[in-house]
């Protein structure tokens, strides 16, 4: 009698499941499709730009001298680790998705306390032999966080992005310069 009734209720969810998960499915590719989710794996630039306010400073890199040598990632990503590499884009993507979806993105972007570090690291592993062997003591990786030291964009400011940083910032100097 047991074997039975599982054999009905089991026969009877079939068609249902099939139709709930094509749906699942469907949706999934679909968000997949159209928030041109692919490009965000590959190291190209204009994935930045895909879906959010980052064209000023996609602008702003593609005048400067990194655009020769360096793409987004290069600086915004960790490069020491495949896996670390791939977390830090998984996660960070995530969170820019949830952020765009809910219109829950600044109006002035500024980068968190991860990416902060993440370029900190990608600044001195690429200019390591640049920097001064009495004045690398003043810029650090980590110890910023602690209050000691310098990151390398408190005395570069506007490298590799301009003075252009949002659309808030064009809007305001163009409106307070009449």
């Amino acid at each position: 009698m047991k074997e039975i009734l599982n054999k009905r209720l089991s026969s009877r969810w079939n068609i249902p499941f099939a139709i709930m998960l094509g749906i699942l499915f469907g949706l999934g590719f679909l968000s997949f499709y159209l928030s041109n989710a692919s490009s965000y794996i590959t190291d190209d630039p204009k994935a930045c730009i895909n879906c959010h306010i980052m064209k000023p400073e996609y602008s702003t890199w593609q005048h400067s001298s990194h655009r020769e040598h360096t793409t987004c990632n290069d600086c915004h990503v960790p490069q020491n680790n495949i896996v670390r590499k791939y977390f830090f884009k998984a996660s960070d993507g995530m969170r820019h998705a949830f952020m765009f979806t809910f219109k829950l993105d600044p109006q002035i972007i500024q980068i968190n306390s991860a990416g902060r570090t993440v370029v900190q690291e990608n600044c001195l592993r690429c200019h390591i032999r640049q920097v001064n062997p009495v004045s690398i003591t003043n810029v650090t990786g980590n110890n910023y966080q602690h209050g000691v030291g310098k990151l390398c964009w408190d005395c570069h400011r506007h490298v590799p992005h301009g003075t252009i940083h949002s659309r808030a910032v064009t809007h305001f100097s163009s409106t307070t310069k009449k």
